[in-house]
């Protein structure tokens, strides 16, 4: 019985490093056709209207999202986490309303900034390809990370500790 738990639990582990390589093959892939400008945006329009400037000495993460994508509905609580200890910015894209985003982020009580990408013009400019996708600007607004699927709440907040070196 135990030397088939021990089996079982090796082919597990087997298969986890294996499928981590294969999505960590396949985001790097998906990212060579990002847009890797600076950001040149000065302004943003966020759900409720006001808008947003980037703060000019501080990096910055922008993540691309959609309420109906299942791999962002698992990253969004990361993203919430990284909101509360540095800047964010994220983008719904094809997601209904404003007032659909609005809804989803109280259900799900998150408070991170959004702009309404409902007509892909802002996805378009960056050249967004699958989501989820999180770019990390450093102080300069000189991109330093870009990636396409999942992203770990460590993953992310060690990269913000780097941008902000």
């Amino acid at each position: 019985m135990i030397q088939k738990i021990k089996h079982y639990a090796k082919e597990i582990i087997y298969f986890t490093i294996f499928i981590t390589i294969f999505a960590n093959i396949i985001s790097l892939y998906k990212s060579q056709s990002l847009n890797s400008s600076p950001l040149e945006i000065k302004e943003f329009t966020l759900l409720d209207s006001s808008k947003y400037t980037p703060p000019t000495s501080k990096p910055i993460l922008i993540h691309f999202w959609a309420t109906w994508c299942p791999t962002c509905k698992l990253e969004a609580s990361n993203i919430q986490t990284l909101s509360e200890h540095f800047e964010v910015l994220t983008v719904a894209v094809n997601s209904g309303e404003s007032y659909d985003i609005k809804q989803y982020m109280d259900e799900n009580e998150y408070n991170y900034k959004v702009v309404n990408d409902s007509t892909t013009i802002l996805s378009s400019s960056f050249n967004i390809v699958g989501l989820p996708t999180t770019f990390i600007y450093d102080k300069e607004k000189n991109l330093l990370f870009s990636e396409v699927g999942y992203s770990s709440t460590l993953s992310l907040y060690l990269k913000m500790l780097w941008a902000g070196k």
